[in-house]
């Protein structure tokens, strides 16, 4: 009787398999569109990228915010891909995407020793390395070597903090660059190396710090949404083409100069 009733194609539960199998065939065919779709990563740092949460990483697009973030979903918004946003560690993003297929980072700063490293989208806007003092420092620089003896605050991945590493500058780095503000006003380091215009922002948002002292502005790089090397050519040219319509619609100095 079992055998008859699962044999039988005018059954409820053979039309029932049948509905199962197409719905599972249909998956199928949807999973295959993920070939399109886009991983990107970014880190926490306000206020190019913020969780609304507060916390240092983040699961999808609509968790994050930020100037450079909201520039990023407004390109994108011109093409048809779906995509993945997360945040986590900067250090972690940048090594991870790098051999995926697909995957990007933002706002990745481009320098020489990164080109080969990424395909680029952009610029969205630049980053001016600066070296901050205490408010109550009487420190004066008057180039770059004079900082070389003093303790300065970084962190891991930090496109400033490995440069100054890289030239033998004495760098204390940490998971995290916004607790550079506090390490500094405690007296653990004597300058923190970030941009001119966040530095101060996060020192007030994040500990009600007033008042640091730019000592020293000493470069200046353009930022940019980075993918890749396995990222599909096609792909590549459509979000660059996206860019370029998104720019010359004024949409992204728009998105910039709402949310400074």
């Amino acid at each position: 009787m079992i055998k008859f009733f699962l044999a039988d194609r005018s059954a409820p539960f053979y039309r029932l398999r049948q509905g199962v199998l197409f719905a599972g065939l249909m998956s199928c065919g949807s999973f295959l569109t993920a070939e399109e779709r886009l991983y990107l990563f970014t880190q926490n740092y306000p206020p190019l990228h913020a969780s609304k949460s507060g916390e240092d990483y983040a699961h999808s697009g609509e968790q994050i915010e930020g100037v450079c973030s909201d520039m990023v979903k407004a390109l994108l918004a011109k093409t048809d891909y779906d995509y993945v946003m997360k945040m986590r560690a900067w250090s972690y993003s940048f090594k991870w995407v790098q051999g995926r297929k697909n995957h990007g980072v933002f706002c990745t700063a481009r320098t020489d020793e990164r080109e080969d490293l990424f395909h680029w989208v952009g610029p969205l806007m630049s980053l001016r390395w600066t070296l901050f003092a205490a408010p109550d420092s009487d420190l004066e620089l008057a180039s770059l070597e004079d900082a070389r003896d003093l303790r300065i605050g970084g962190y891991k991945g930090d496109v400033m903090s490995e440069f100054l590493a890289s030239q033998g500058f004495n760098m204390t780095m940490s998971l995290s660059g916004d607790l550079n503000a506090q390490r500094l006003t405690l007296g653990q380091i004597d300058l923190w190396v970030t941009d001119a215009v966040m530095g101060p922002m996060v020192a007030e948002d994040n500990f009600g710090i007033d008042g640091l002292r730019p000592v020293l502005e000493f470069r200046e790089t353009p930022l940019y949404l980075s993918f890749s090397k396995n990222t599909d050519p096609e792909i590549l040219a459509n979000v660059r083409d996206a860019f370029r319509k998104a720019q010359e619609a004024g949409e992204l100095g728009q998105v910039a100069g709402s949310e400074r």
